[in-house]
C-alpha cells in the first residue's frame, strides 16, 4: 500500500506542476500567506502543568472538568459562562475535588474574552454552542493560547479556513476533540488498519444516528434550545464527526490520502414536525417552527486516492444509536454496531468471526494502558476521559496531538459542504485542501505504545 502511495504520489506531482494552483483554488484552497507555515506536528514546548480556562460550563464541559480534576499537571484557573449557576457549579466541583477555586467570568457572551486576557493560562476547553466555536478558537489562539473545541469545530467553509489561517499564524494547537476517535473499538480497528489486516483499504461507512426529537422540549436553555433551530435553517449532514472522524484515521486523510468531492442527498423532513405536534400545544412555538433538514441524510465521499466513504446524519427518527464505523479491505472487513469480523487470515469470510479475539490480539496500545481507569472515570465508556488524558500528556511532554487544525476543518467541512450538495439536486462538491497540498507527505497517524 505504501508503494502505491508513493507512485501515486510521483505521478501526481508531475501531472500538476504548474497548475497546482488553478486546481487548487478551483477546490477552495487558499495558499497560506506568507507569514504563515504549517502546524502538521506541531510540538509546542513542554509544560510542567497545564493551566485550563474553560468556557461554556453546560454538561458536557463539566464533564470534561471531572476528568481533568483526576489528572496529574492540571490547574483549572478559570471557567466562564453566561449562567452562573453553571459556574458556581464548577467552583464547587473543583473545591470538593481539594483544588483551588478558579475565577469566575458571567458577565455575557462576550466575557470569556476577559478570560483570554489572563497570562496565566495555556489552553482553554470550549464547550458553547456551535456558533460560537470558531470565534472563541480564534480568539483563544490570537491570545497566545491553545484551543480545544467540541464537535463540530466550524458550521461554515469560512470558519474552516479561519481556524487554519489562525493556527498557522499563531503556531498555536487548535484540536476538535472528537472522542469517538478515542472508543476501544475504534483504537482496535486502528491497530488492526496499520498492521494491515483488512489489506488495501477501499471503503469505509460511518454515522449519527441517535435519535434527539426529546431535545426540543428545551426551550430557553440547554442544548435544545439552539440545536433545535439548525434543523430550522439547514439541510445537510449537521453533526458529521464522531462517525467520520475514525474513519478519517483509518484512511489516513490529511496524512497520504484526503477528501476530494462528495455528494449528498437528504429524505423528506417529517420527524420533527410531527413530534412537536404530538407533544406540543398548536400555538406552541415548536408548532410554529417550519423544519427543513431532512430526517436521514445520507452523503458519499470520494477520496484522491479513489476510496469512498459513506457518511449518514439522522437524530429525528425512532431508531436505536449507531455509528456504523464500517472498514472495507481487500482482506476482510470490520463492522460496529453490534461489534464484527470477517477477514481472510480467519478463515471463511461468509460468517462473522468471534470478535472476542480481535480483542484479545489487536488491542491498541494506549486502550491497554489506560483502559481501565478510562472505565472508572467514565465519559462514553471511558473514550471521553482518555481523549482528556491524552491531551493534557501531549501538552506536557510537547508532543503533537492526535488530531490537528486540519482534521477539524475536513471533518466539519462536510457538514456545510453537504447542505451545498443536497440544495443543487446532490451534484458533486470539491471539498478543500485544507493542508495546502501537505496532506501528500505528512506521515500517518501512529499507533501510540
Amino acid at each position: 500500500m505504501e508503494k502505491n502511495r508513493r507512485a501515486f504520489l510521483k505521478n501526481t506531482l508531475a501531472a500538476t506542476a504548474g497548475m497546482v494552483m488553478v486546481g487548487n483554488v478551483r477546490a477552495g484552497h487558499q495558499p497560506a500567506p506568507s507569514n504563515h507555515q504549517s502546524v502538521f506536528g506541531l510540538k509546542s514546548k513542554p509544560l510542567d502543568v497545564v493551566r485550563l480556562g474553560m468556557i461554556g460550563l453546560g454538561g458536557r464541559n463539566r464533564g470534561h472538568l471531572g476528568h481533568y480534576l483526576k489528572i496529574d499537571g492540571v490547574e483549572i484557573k478559570a471557567v466562564c459562562d453566561i449562567d452562573s449557576d453553571c459556574t458556581d457549579k464548577s467552583v464547587k466541583m473543583c473545591v470538593d475535588a481539594g483544588k483551588p477555586a478558579p475565577d469566575t467570568y458571567t458577565r455575557g457572551e462576550y466575557d470569556y474574552r476577559r478570560l483570554l486576557e489572563r497570562d496565566d493560562i495555556d489552553a482553554v476547553v470550549i464547550g458553547t454552542p456551535w456558533r460560537w466555536h470558531t470565534p472563541m478558537c480564534v480568539d483563544a489562539m490570537i491570545s497566545g493560547k491553545h484551543a480545544f473545541t467540541e464537535v463540530p469545530a466550524a458550521v461554515t467553509l469560512e470558519e474552516c479556513w479561519q481556524l487554519v489561517d489562525t493556527a498557522e499564524k499563531t503556531q498555536k494547537n487548535c484540536m476538535m476533540m472528537e472522542n469517538v476517535c478515542y472508543g476501544r473499538e475504534e483504537l482496535m480497528v486502528l491497530n488492526m488498519a496499520r498492521l494491515g489486516v483488512f489489506g488495501k483499504l477501499t471503503h469505509g461507512e460511518c454515522a449519527y444516528i441517535h435519535d434527539l426529537r426529546g431535545q426540543m422540549k428545551s426551550i430557553d436553555k440547554n442544548i435544545g434550545s439552539w440545536r433545535t433551530t439548525h434543523h430550522e435553517k439547514r439541510n445537510g449532514n449537521l453533526y458529521p464527526t464522531h462517525g467520520l472522524g475514525p474513519i478519517a484515521q483509518y484512511m489516513n486523510v490529511n496524512r497520504g490520502d484526503r477528501f476530494d468531492y462528495l455528494s449528498s442527498m437528504s429524505s423528506p423532513a417529517l420527524g420533527r414536525a410531527e413530534y412537536a405536534r404530538e407533544n406540543f400545544p398548536p400555538d406552541h412555538i415548536r408548532n410554529q417552527r417550519k423544519y427543513i433538514c431532512g430526517d436521514m441524510n445520507t452523503t458519499l465521499i470520494k477520496t484522491k486516492l479513489g476510496r469512498s466513504i459513506m457518511v449518514q446524519h439522522d437524530t429525528t427518527t425512532p431508531r436505536p444509536y449507531d455509528r456504523i464505523n464500517l472498514l472495507q479491505g481487500t482482506k476482510g472487513v470490520f463492522r460496529g454496531f453490534p461489534n464484527r469480523v470477517a477477514v481472510v487470515e480467519g478463515g471463511t469470510t461468509h460468517n462473522w468471526q468471534d470478535i472476542d479475539a480481535c480483542f484479545e490480539k489487536y488491542d491498541h496500545p494506549l486502550w491497554k494502558k489506560m483502559g481501565e481507569l478510562a472505565i472508572q472515570s467514565g465519559g462514553h465508556g471511558g473514550m471521553d476521559f482518555l481523549m482528556n488524558w491524552r491531551m493534557i500528556y501531549c501538552l506536557r511532554n510537547g508532543e503533537a496531538l492526535d488530531q490537528d487544525v486540519y482534521d477539524a476543518a475536513a471533518w466539519s467541512a462536510i457538514g456545510p459542504l453537504s447542505e451545498e450538495s443536497v440544495g443543487n439536486r446532490s451534484d458533486s462538491v470539491d471539498v478543500p485542501d485544507f493542508t495546502r497540498g501537505r496532506w501528500m507527505f505528512n506521515e500517518p497517524l501512529p499507533v501510540i505504545k
